[in-house]
C-alpha cells in the first residue's frame, strides 16, 4: 500500500518471480527491441552515469535479462519484501535495483552478471525523447535522423520510450520513432493516427 499504484509494485515484483522461476527476458511495454538480444545473459542496463567520475549511477529495471534461478534476482525479491516502501516512486524499482547492485560484494562469482552501457537498453534520456516523436524541419534535423537512426541500429539493442513522456506525444511524420516504429515493430499501424493520452496509463518506468 501507499502513494504509488499498486499495480506498479506489483509489475517491479511479478518480474524478478517470474525471471526467478522460469528464466527468460523481461521488457516493459514502451521498450522498443532494435536487434536479437539471444545472445545476452544476466544482465540489467544503465541508465544514467557520473561522466566526471565515469562510474554509472542508476540502472533500471526495464530491460532485464537472466537465467532460471539467479541469485541476484532472489536477491532483489528478498530486498523488496524487507525494504518495501509504497510512497517513493521508483524505490522498488529500478532505484532499488541500483542500490541492491551497488551493495553487492563483486568479487563473490555467485552473483556473475553483466552491467550494459547506456546506449544498450538507455540510449535516449527521457528529457530528451520528444525530440524523436517530432517531424524534422529543416535539412539539418532530416540528417540528424537519418544519422540518429544509423547509430541507434549500430549501437543499441533496445530503445526505452520512457512511457510516463512519451504516452502524451505524436508520433510526426518522417520522425526518428516513426521510423524505428515502421522498421522494428511488427504489430504497429496507422501510427500517425494514433492520439497521445493525457495521462500515462503505463506501470512502466
Amino acid at each position: 500500500s501507499g502513494m504509488i499504484p499498486i499495480t506498479q509494485n506489483l509489475s517491479n515484483l511479478l518480474r524478478l518471480v517470474l525471471l526467478y522461476k522460469y528464466g527468460g527476458i523481461y521488457l516493459d511495454v514502451d521498450v522498443l527491441v532494435l536487434k536479437d538480444v539471444s545472445g545476452l545473459k544476466n544482465c540489467v542496463g544503465i541508465q544514467t552515469v557520473d561522466e566526471q567520475a565515469r562510474t554509472w549511477t542508476s540502472l533500471n529495471n526495464a530491460v532485464m535479462i537472466f537465467d532460471q534461478k539467479h541469485p541476484l534476482l532472489l536477491k532483489l525479491i528478498q530486498e523488496f519484501t524487507t525494504h518495501f516502501d509504497g510512497n517513493i516512486w521508483g524505490h522498488n524499482g529500478p532505484y532499488m535495483v541500483s542500490r541492491v547492485v551497488m551493495n553487492l560484494a563483486f568479487n563473490d562469482p555467485a552473483y556473475e552478471f553483466n552491467i550494459m552501457s547506456p546506449t544498450a537498453f538507455y540510449p535516449v534520456d527521457w528529457r530528451r525523447i520528444p525530440k524523436y516523436f517530432r517531424r524534422p524541419k529543416n535539412a539539418n534535423e532530416t540528417q540528424w535522423t537519418y544519422d540518429e537512426d544509423f547509430a541507434l541500429k549500430q549501437r543499441s539493442y533496445a530503445i526505452h520510450l520512457w512511457n510516463h513522456v512519451s504516452s502524451r506525444l505524436r508520433i510526426e511524420e518522417h520522425s526518428l520513432i516513426g521510423r524505428i516504429i515502421s522498421d522494428h515493430c511488427i504489430l504497429c499501424k496507422d501510427i500517425y493516427d494514433i492520439e497521445p493520452t493525457s495521462t500515462s496509463s503505463s506501470t512502466s518506468s
